[in-house]
């Protein structure tokens, strides 16, 4: 049992090293902020970045839909945001920090200006209500921000929950700390070398191989710090799709 343990430490060890870099805020920008749903947020589950039930899934109320400027095709899924209402009002005092769980498609038959909140080239949150009561009075329905990039503190590892079938492995990558977010994923069987998975859409990421029976690793590339780490043998070889597994290292 000893020498199993001194294993995996060495294999965390060994994970962690290329992960010197750490994430750290932007400057302060403009934009403007509204709020879909209702007080419960059950209307932000699911999404566009693919991390369903985000209550289960640790994101919470704390989340927004982004403009398409910063949706980024959604590899802005897992940013963490400071938002400040600002010049309103209705503004309270302080910040809210919210996750990027989904996207907030241009309303092309409204002017930007009124109503198409989120039409290029518009930089806009749509919040969860609960993330907009911390910081304005809800019925003023659109204020002014400040917004800023912070590092998403996280607790516990990267989060893989797969989804596909046997010839094909469709992965949502969750609970991503640091800059939240992913640029570039591989796949490793126990019997294979490397795999080059493809960007799918939102958070998820897909390798065309067979994979059926090998226990899996992977490979995950930052988006914004460009910072790799490894997280091996995360999936037994008796792995399923529709189940969430986890690693026990993580961004910073």
């Amino acid at each position: 049992m000893a020498s199993l343990v001194h294993f995996w430490c060495l294999i965390g060890f060994f994970a962690m090293a290329d992960a010197a870099i750490y994430y750290r805020p932007s400057q302060w920008a403009m934009a403007h902020a509204t709020f879909y749903g209702d007080e419960s947020a059950r209307e932000t589950l699911g999404g566009a970045c693919g991390y369903g039930n985000l209550f289960n899934n640790g994101y919470g109320t704390d989340t927004a839909a982004l403009s398409t400027t910063l949706f980024n095709d959604g590899y802005a899924c897992g940013q963490c945001y400071q938002i400040k209402c600002v010049q309103s009002t209705r503004c309270y005092g302080g910040f809210t920090t919210v996750t990027a769980t989904n996207i907030c498609p241009p309303n092309w038959s409204e002017d930007s200006n009124n109503g198409g909140w989120c039409n290029p080239p518009r930089v806009h949150f749509d919040m969860s209500k609960p993330a907009f009561m911390r910081i304005a009075q809800w019925k003023v329905g659109i204020v002014p921000v400040m917004y800023r990039r912070v590092p998403c503190i996280r607790s516990g590892g990267l989060q893989f929950s797969f989804q596909g079938n046997g010839y094909w492995l469709l992965v949502y990558v969750m609970n991503v700390g640091g800059g939240g977010d992913i640029a570039q994923m591989w796949v490793k069987g126990s019997q294979t070398d490397w795999i080059s998975m493809s960007h799918n859409w939102g958070a998820s990421y897909q390798a065309f191989a067979t994979l059926g029976g090998q226990s899996l690793s992977f490979r995950v590339t930052s988006y914004t710090t460009k910072q790799t780490i490894t997280a091996y043998n995360v999936a037994p070889a008796n792995w399923r799709v529709g189940l969430t597994y986890k690693a026990n290292v993580n961004f910073r």
